[in-house]
């Protein structure tokens, strides 16, 4: 349920703040920092990993947390050879300060404010 809750969180500050989509095709006009954004880089991709081991422990299928393991290494994968080059190269500076201050993968226990640290 949490997973949930927090996919449809960043889907919103998607069009919301970045007035854009999670989608290359429609990428947002600024660097995401607001919501869950402010605690943590990568929160979809927290929620799609939480929605699969809360499956995994509801239905208790080993298989489930094997495919979860296999997403672990795709997304990071995708976001540290993929997504981290190309924010970079769209946003510049405002990524790099982002990127300097909010963790990747393991929330931040205090909000960040862009332009603090």
């Amino acid at each position: 349920m949490a997973g949930s809750i927090l996919l449809v969180l960043c889907f919103a500050r998607f069009v919301t703040e970045g007035r854009g989509t999670p989608l290359p095709v429609a990428p947002t006009e600024t660097v995401l920092a607001g919501g869950p954004y402010r605690y943590l880089r990568n929160p979809m991709y927290l929620a799609g990993l939480a929605l699969v081991l809360g499956q995994g422990l509801v239905l208790g299928r080993m298989v489930l947390f094997l495919y979860a393991a296999g997403l672990l290494l795709a997304f990071l994968a995708l976001v540290h050879g993929y997504e981290e080059p190309l924010m970079k190269r769209r946003y510049g500076a405002a990524y790099d300060d982002y990127r300097r201050s909010v963790p990747a993968w393991w929330p931040r226990l205090t909000r960040w404010t862009p332009g603090a640290r």
